[in-house]
Parts: structure tokens; C-alpha cells; sequence
């Protein structure tokens, strides 16, 4: 969990941390991330908070999966994770960006890093589900490439991209300049 240490001070804008599913950034992301689904979909954001806690940690963690956090003073502001699917698949998750900060690039330049990680780790493919009740959610995804391969439950969609050199060009950053944090997570800028 410790403190990340800053390695280029010239970064400007949201910083981003690689971090455990325990680690504080991504508690407050995940309690976010409940609030909204909440309110989009009904239930109470504890019960929905704790689905997501239940999940078990490792999913989102090396060497299958990733759960990053884009931090903007001291806040976090967006944020998703992946996790192994089988060994060439991976899904994305849990992808959020705080009300306040949305349509302002958090989420491609997220989404970017995820996929910049899954290529690192050796996947061709990326899925994602989008609910009914998230029209920028879809049209994220369809911005970034992902195609519509059909839907699941009656109130969600199922998004697919192929993964390889393509998936560099997204975003706003060079995914891949990273900096380390001490403890369970490491930082990029």
C-alpha cells in the first residue's frame, strides 16, 4: 500500500497508479463506482460496494490483471481494471470516472493504459459489457475500436477489440513510462 514516489515531476494533469484492490485509491474508486451504479441501476451502493469487494483481489492483480487509478490532487478521478479471461482474452472492469471530471479524456486515456497493460501481458483480445444505462460507456468503446459482438443479460452489451500495435495509438499518454510506487502498486505519470 505505500506511498508512491515521483519519478517526473514535469507530468501534468491526473497521475496514474497501478494499485492492489485493498490499496486506498482503489477502495475510494470502488465506493464511487457502486454510488454510480446505484443510481443508474437501482440497490443500495453498500450491497453493490461489497459485489465489488467480493471479487477476489488477484483477478485484478499481476501477473493476469491490472486495476489503475488516475489520481488528481490527492483525488481519485477515474480508474478500471482488467482480468484474465483465458489465456489470450482479457476483461475489462470496473471502469469509472468521477462526475465532476467526466468528458474530459479520463476515460480513453484509461482505457489506453488498459489495454497498453494487456498487450504487455501477452493478450490478442479485449472484452467489455456496457449496461443499458451507460450510453457513454458504449460509445467509448465504439470510439476506441471495440466492436459490438451481441448482448448478454437483455440489459447489457458485449464489446470486443483485437490487442497489438493499434492499441498504442489511444489516448493521451505513451503507455509504458512507468514509475514505482513502494508497496503494492506502481505509478505512472
Amino acid at each position: 500500500m505505500g506511498t508512491p514516489s515521483v519519478i517526473d515531476t514535469r507530468a501534468r494533469g491526473p497521475r496514474l497508479y497501478h494499485v492492489h484492490q485493498d490499496h486506498p485509491l482503489a477502495v475510494a474508486l470502488l465506493a464511487e463506482l457502486a454510488i454510480d451504479h446505484s443510481i443508474r441501476y437501482g440497490g443500495t451502493a453498500g450491497a453493490i460496494h461489497r459485489r465489488l469487494r467480493d471479487c477476489p483481489a488477484a483477478d485484478y492483480s499481476a501477473p493476469d490483471g491490472d486495476l489503475l487509478v488516475l489520481v488528481d490532487h490527492g483525488d481519485p478521478v477515474a480508474g478500471g481494471g482488467f482480468r484474465r479471461l483465458d489465456p489470450a482474452t482479457a476483461e475489462i472492469q470496473r471502469v469509472w470516472t468521477a462526475r465532476e471530471h467526466r468528458r474530459g479524456g479520463l476515460a480513453t486515456r484509461v482505457l489506453a493504459e488498459l489495454e497498453a497493460e494487456m498487450v504487455r501481458l501477452g493478450y490478442r483480445e479485449a472484452l467489455v459489457t456496457a449496461g443499458d444505462r451507460q450510453p457513454e460507456a458504449r460509445a467509448l468503446y465504439r470510439a476506441a475500436g471495440y466492436a459490438e459482438v451481441g448482448s448478454g443479460a437483455a440489459c447489457f452489451f458485449r464489446f470486443a477489440k483485437a490487442l497489438g500495435a493499434g492499441a498504442r495509438q489511444l489516448g493521451t499518454t505513451t503507455p509504458g513510462a512507468a514509475a514505482r510506487t513502494h508497496g503494492r502498486g506502481r505509478r505512472r505519470g
